[in-house]
């Protein structure tokens, strides 16, 4: 015996939703599948040197790949500012606006940490 009788009509309460917007979505989700993909196939491969090498070599190696992490984050950070101020200016609303201009700061300082570091120590 089944739980569901034969005839009976689902009950569907979603919305209609155009075609337009039908195609939108398609474009979008292969597009995020698209970089997804991409963004898991490829690698950056950071190789110690050879048994005789310099060993600050490998460490200025592994400077260069978390000041590229730190970077990658400071872009992010700054996006969402922009993202912020962008709304507050849409919406008129003033507390919003001062915390997407305070992001929008933080990502920039955090994008050029590196350079601001070797501004301070002069090197």
């Amino acid at each position: 015996m089944s739980i569901f009788k034969k005839n009976e009509k689902k009950n569907d309460n979603r919305l209609p939703m155009p075609d337009k917007v039908k195609r939108g979505y398609r474009w979008y989700c292969s597009l995020v599948a698209t970089v997804a993909l991409m963004g898991c196939c490829t690698m950056t491969a950071f190789a110690a040197p050879a048994a005789g090498g310099d060993p600050l070599t490998v460490i200025n190696n592994l400077s260069e790949f978390i000041f590229g992490l730190i970077r990658a984050v400071g872009l992010i950070l700054l996006g969402w500012g922009i993202v912020q101020v962008g709304l507050s200016l849409q919406s008129h609303d003033p507390s919003q606006r001062s915390n997407g201009f305070l992001t929008l700061a933080g990502g920039v300082i955090i994008t050029f940490a590196k350079e601001i570091l070797t501004l301070i120590t002069g090197g």
